[in-house]
């Protein structure tokens, strides 16, 4: 690749990052405005950043950014660095399958689907095979299809349908059932007003993950997520209608917000029940007040106008627009529908304010709600509008004309004669009667017909005739997105399942800023080593390496931000393990300079085949470790993710630093005829001319290998696990006393409490507690959350001192199992890949081999450990997520030391003369001089995982400490384990393909 290219390329990139990363200081800088006007009142500030929401607050000349664009854009904090509430939402199938076969009281059937809802709490079989297993097995007569088959379901399922029919209707409106959930739980959670909040559907499960950051009402958001879904159907009254009633609420909010001023308008009271029934009799009153509007020539723009732009004195019409336009002859008219307004996004919060004020709310009628539209949409030039609805209820509760349980399918689809996308409805034999009749009054009366979820409107189409039958088409100015949503609330009545929490961690704001503070101590200090380091070892070369590492780090935020990734502890975790080892390929190209060197080349030579012959190395070594990532990333969840996010992404760009930049540096360099020095006089020797007889002693490393493997394995048998409550189910809550407390007597207390045994460690400081309780481990119900709660207050109340709950976390044992069980999935599969990988790149069986036998081997090494020193060390060593990442880490690490050892192995082996040496000198010749890179690279890593270690935070602090010593015996293993197991797997025999067979059988073994 040429320099021009080259330079092309990091320029580019870095214009890239500095703009993504650019969007996370202007959302910063808004935010701590809004928290200096606030003062500490959390709901002015949020009232702050919703009227910023429109605002432009980034103007890049050529583009311009509201506060919400910039916020989607930023690199957003976790919750375990925020503060917030993560919560994993799960679909009741069991429920679904019940009402989709009108709860029959079948004995089999039910028998059937409380077995299959107990077996379902350990195994990943999704609740539905299992429950047309159970069904099958007991041996019932009634085929499985009559139950189904019910007048709802006739398009779909016929008494005489098969099990694979069944199976696949009920795959089906799962997955309908999911996306629903997901379309609801998203309004619900719009409405809640969070601040860049994430929420995803499990693909492949029947859950929704959901985070809340900067959340501090978790009984509201439990309440929220928890609601049954309802769907209904409304008249509505026509805007002409309710314009009179709407220019009465305006000027009443103008006398009574101004009584200290005389009113300019003064309020008539007027009936207005009438105006909101008969339209007729306000004719002249509105051709009034419509002359108002029109004296203002920029007051009209189509449907929307500015409401800035209105008179003084119309405190709700300068922020809620009412719907006029100009007609054709110029003068001002109402707009059709039901539509009665139009406001800004972030004025809706004040409209509402003054629709719920005592006055207003006297003069508004009992039969008319005001319902915003579901989503904001732009109108002319102003943008994020929404519109609001006059709803009419009806009936002796002022209910809905109709309810959407009476829906019986839902499709969107395209008009055959428009070809534009419309949403076809069937309902059953009652709600065909009730909508002939609703839309029969409908059109007589010229009014719509609302479709509401949840208190907002999705749609309120028109309705021109009386609908016969229960079949009906919805259109209008609808997208694909538009109708597939419809149809998706359509079904929400047909669909009766609710969600109910089965995971869920609160992590205080407390909490959050110790983990920020620690997270960027670690990172800057990690920094500082490794740049110390190299410079101390690698001289001129060091500071190369050194640029390319904060280039690194630059290009891993801007990549980050881009991806619009969310960054966690164990993230910045990763970005600081990244440091470790964004300089691997820096030191495998350094290393090889020093042999190149060392054979009396030009320095422009060195450097030209430095990376030339190290690029081998560098390409697989990196690329085993990401497909580790890549695995961790898809098994993973949450701030595990995160990692796996860090990892792959820094792997990328640490490749492009290391190659690039530093190629960049030196070829500067060489042109100025700068001397490129890559060692000090001290470090220039260092095992350079290593010649340890590592075949020849290999058996006494495996003797220790198998004491330390049967050592752990004990360990594993005899004293078990420490599990983590995302391991084993329960809820765990990290307690803060402000005096130091025993761990032992809070656990006695909590014993006696809750009646089991709960689990206590110290976390961190003395002060600082972890308590784990499988209590009520089976219910995930709000009653029992506070139960055991109150429970927990209980016991610690009775420990001397004051406390305080910083973060807390809910794990059901059915997503207890699952996790579990894609731990155990992630690690074989992981050293399959790896294996399967380099079986594909050596092309032979004993390379595999040697790499699958060394990380086996660390990882039953690493578990005996944790099993070991659990309860020993001073901090927590659980088996949980983060140990697995941890874990998955050591490996792709492991594999990562090993590849670069088999890599010099292939090119000694690929020499003419590679046939006329033993394979056990060729083996260890490769082990020696590789081995200065070994140590290097192992040494860096150590570096900055003793300060992740030290500095940290507690939350790390025993991911951080498995992944510390699971590169120390990764070290080991790549040196004394794999490349020896070639040469015992191979029969001391040559593994050279380009040795001649003649040549082959004369070559002599001889073990150095």
């Amino acid at each position: 690749m040429s320099k021009g290219l080259i330079k092309f390329l990091v320029i580019v990139v870095s214009l890239a990052c500095l703009y993504s990363i650019s969007f996370t200081f202007v959302t910063r800088k808004v935010e701590k405005d809004a928290a200096a006007y606030a003062n500490g009142d959390l709901a002015k500030e949020k009232a702050y950043l919703d009227s910023m929401a429109s605002e432009v607050v980034y103007n890049l000349g050529i583009a311009k950014f509201t506060y919400r664009e910039a916020k989607a854009n930023e690199l957003a904090l976790g919750l375990d660095l925020k503060g917030g509430m993560n919560v994993t939402m799960e679909i009741s199938l069991d429920e679904l399958i019940t009402n989709l076969a009108n709860k029959p009281k079948d004995a089999n059937f039910n028998k059937a689907l409380a077995t299959a809802i107990a077996k379902s709490k350990t195994t990943n079989t999704s609740l539905i095979d299992l429950f047309l297993n159970e069904y099958k097995a007991t041996g019932a007569a009634t085929p499985i299809a009559s139950f189904f088959a019910t007048t709802d379901n006739a398009a779909e399922i016929q008494a005489g349908s098969s099990e694979a029919d069944v199976k696949r209707f009920l795959n089906k409106e799962a997955d309908n059932a999911i996306q629903n959930s997901y379309k609801v739980l998203r309004t619900r959670i719009d409405k809640f007003g969070v601040a860049s909040p994430n929420i995803q559907i499990q693909q492949g499960t029947n859950r929704i993950l959901i985070e809340l950051p900067g959340i501090n009402d978790e009984e509201r958001v439990r309440k929220l997520l928890q609601g049954s879904a309802k769907l209904e159907f409304y008249e509505t009254f026509n805007n002409a209608d309710v314009y009179q009633l709407m220019d009465n609420i305006n000027r009443t909010l103008a006398t009574t917000l101004k009584a200290d001023k005389p009113a300019a308008v003064a309020a008539t009271p007027v009936d207005t029940t009438a105006a909101a029934n008969n339209a007729a009799d306000t004719t002249k009153k509105e051709d009034n007040l419509l002359s108002k509007l029109g004296a203002n020539k920029n007051a009209a723009d189509s449907n929307a106008t500015n409401a800035a732009d209105l008179t003084a004195g119309n405190p709700l019409f300068s922020i809620l627009q009412p719907n006029v336009g100009q007609g054709p002859s110029g003068q001002m008219e109402l707009g059709p529908g039901a539509v009665v307004g139009y406001a800004n996004l972030k004025d809706t919060a004040k409209v509402n304010a003054y629709l719920a004020r005592p006055e207003i709310k006297s003069i508004i009628p009992g039969n008319m709600r005001l319902l915003w539209a579901v989503k904001p949409e732009s109108l002319s030039q102003t943008k994020d509008i929404l519109s609001l609805f006059a709803i009419r209820t009806s009936g002796n509760e002022n209910g809905p004309a109709m309810t959407g349980d009476v829906i019986t399918n839902a499709r969107d689809e395209f008009d055959p004669q428009t070809n534009k996308p419309i949403v076809s409805m069937a309902m059953n034999a009652q709600g065909a009667r009730d909508w002939q009749r609703v839309t029969a009054a409908a059109a007589q009366g010229r009014y719509s017909v609302a479709i509401v979820l949840d208190g907002v409107v999705y749609s309120a189409p028109g309705v021109e005739r009386e609908i016969a039958g229960g079949n009906s088409t919805i259109s209008g100015n609808f997208t694909i997105e538009d109708t597939k949503d419809l149809a998706n609330v359509l079904k929400a009545g047909r669909l009766p399942t609710t969600a109910k929490i089965v995971e869920e961690a609160i992590v205080g704001p407390s909490l959050g800023q110790v983990a920020i503070d620690s997270g960027v101590n670690s990172a800057v200090i990690g920094i500082i080593v490794v740049m110390a380091f190299m410079i101390a070892y690698y001289n001129r070369a060091g500071i190369a390496a050194n640029i390319a590492v904060i280039f690194n780090v630059f290009f891993l935020m801007g990549v980050l931000a881009s991806l619009n990734a969310v960054l966690t502890l164990p993230g910045i975790a990763g970005i600081v393990l990244t440091m470790g080892t964004a300089v691997d390929a820096n030191v495998l190209i350094y290393e090889r300079m020093r042999e190149e060197m060392a054979l009396g080349k030009s320095m422009r030579k060195v450097v030209e085949d430095g990376y030339k012959h190290a690029m081998p190395s560098i390409l697989d070594s990196q690329i085993t470790t990401f497909l580790v990532g890549l695995i961790l990333f898809f098994t993973g969840s949450g701030p595990i993710q995160g990692f796996a996010t860090t990892l792959m992404i820094g792997i990328i760009t640490s490749l492009f630093t290391a190659i690039f930049i530093t190629r960049l540096i030196f070829e500067y360099m060489l042109s100025k005829e700068m001397k490129i020095t890559v060692s000090f006089p001290w470090s220039n020797h260092t095992l350079k001319n290593a010649n340890f007889a590592f075949i020849k002693k290999r058996k006494v490393a495996y003797l220790v290998s198998l004491v330390a493997i049967v050592i752990s394995l004990g360990a594993i048998a005899v004293k078990g696990f420490s599990y983590g409550v995302d391991f084993q189910g329960g809820r765990t809550y990290t307690i803060k006393y402000d005096t130091p407390v025993a761990a032992e007597t809070v656990r006695e207390n909590l014993d006696n409490v809750f009646g089991t045994t709960t689990e206590v460690k110290t976390f961190g400081t003395d002060n600082q507690l972890r308590v784990t309780t499988s209590y009520h481990i089976e219910e995930t119900s709000d009653a029992a959350d506070q139960e055991v709660l109150s429970k927990l207050n209980e016991g610690l109340s009775k420990v001397q001192g004051k406390y305080e709950i910083l973060s807390q976390q809910k794990v059901g044992p059915t997503i207890a199992s699952d996790i579990r069980d894609r731990a155990i999935y992630a690690s074989i599969l992981s050293i399959l890949v790896i294996a399967a990988y380099i079986l594909v790149r050596f092309h032979k069986w004993q390379y595999s081999a040697g790499a699958a036998i060394a990380t086996i081997h660390d990882a039953i090494i690493l578990l005996g450990l944790f099993s070991i020193l659990d309860g020993i060390v001073p901090f927590s060593l659980d088996i949980d997520q983060h140990f697995v990442a941890a874990i998955l880490t050591v490996l792709g690490y492991s594999v990562n030391d090993t590849v670069v050892v088999f890599d010099r192995l292939r090119e000694y082996l690929k020499k003419p003369d590679a046939h006329r040496e033993d394979i056990g000198t060729t083996i260890n010749k490769a082990i020696n001089s590789t081995l200065s890179r070994t140590v290097i690279t192992s040494l860096t890593v150590i570096f900055v995982l003793a300060v992740l270690f030290v500095f940290g935070g507690e939350v790390i602090r025993g991911f951080s400490f498995a992944i510390l010593v699971g590169i120390v015996v990764a070290t080991y293993s790549s040196i004394f384990l794999a490349a020896p197991a070639i040469y015992d797997l191979s029969g001391g025999k040559h593994l050279a393909s380009s040795a001649k067979p003649e040549e082959k059988k004369q070559a002599k073994v001889v073990t150095p």
